[in-house]
């Protein structure tokens, strides 16, 4: 199910793909979400919830998988994917595609006034704080403290806003 709010700005090139299953996608008041942009419910059925006033630029892709939460006043740099989901893997006598999924990490959140650099991939289960910076290409999973600044693969702390 798709709900959009009226004032958001979707480009006619966003590839928003609505769910066969009824996943929820649900985005916010003067939210952009630029062209190229992928939402596809894929891996779960865990909802999309976009806040407001959010950016999210060109070649970004997002899995609904196991839930994504996106909090107001987010910047979502060009090319991040969000996949709050896992293939399982472990049985050699099956194919991969063939095992379906692991069990969830609690899917993604990214709480108010987040800034992800281009080429972030936001794994699922990790919580990012409100008013963190991820650098251009870190990776993020697990926790990453509030107003804190991050950057590589994994994601680690680097410092801090104001600091």
């Amino acid at each position: 199910m798709l709900d959009i709010d009226a004032t958001a700005r979707i480009s006619r090139l966003a590839d928003i793909e609505p769910s066969a299953r009824g996943t929820l996608i649900r985005i916010g008041a003067r939210t952009m979400v630029d062209a190229f942009v992928k939402i596809k419910p894929a891996g779960g059925m865990g909802e999309l919830i976009i806040g407001d006033d959010c950016a999210i630029n060109s070649g970004t892709v997002i899995y609904t998988g196991n839930g994504v939460r996106i909090g107001d006043a987010v910047l979502i740099a060009a090319n991040c994917t969000l996949a709050p989901t896992n293939h399982a893997f472990g049985d050699r006598e099956r194919r991969i595609r063939d095992q379906g999924f692991l069990p969830s990490k609690g899917g993604i959140v990214i709480e108010d006034d987040v800034w992800l650099g281009a080429n972030v991939v936001v794994l699922d289960g990790a919580v990012i704080g409100k008013g963190c910076v991820v650098a251009a290409g870190s990776v993020v999973r697990g926790r990453l403290e509030p107003y804190s600044i991050y950057a590589g693969v994994p994601a680690k702390r680097t410092g801090a806003r104001g600091a």
